[in-house]
């Protein structure tokens, strides 16, 4: 599995308890070598009082990658 997910659909669990499917927007390393992925959800949901559309995912929230995208 590549790393960067970049136009990839994914689903799993937002902060291990909140389902998500989405498009990969972004993939980056962060700093100390841990994957981050920005994924724009196909249904906004409410956490902690604000609605979410866009969700930072490390790769331990990702359950399956969906379409991978084609280059």
């Amino acid at each position: 599995m590549n790393w960067n997910l970049e136009g990839s659909r994914i689903n799993g669990l937002y902060l291990g308890f909140l389902p998500y499917t989405g498009l990969v927007l972004n993939s980056r390393v962060k700093f100390g070598g841990e994957v981050q992925h920005m994924v724009k959800v196909d249904e906004p949901f409410k956490v902690y009082g604000e609605v979410r559309e866009i969700v930072l995912i490390g790769i331990g929230e990702v359950n399956r990658i969906l379409v991978e995208e084609i280059v």
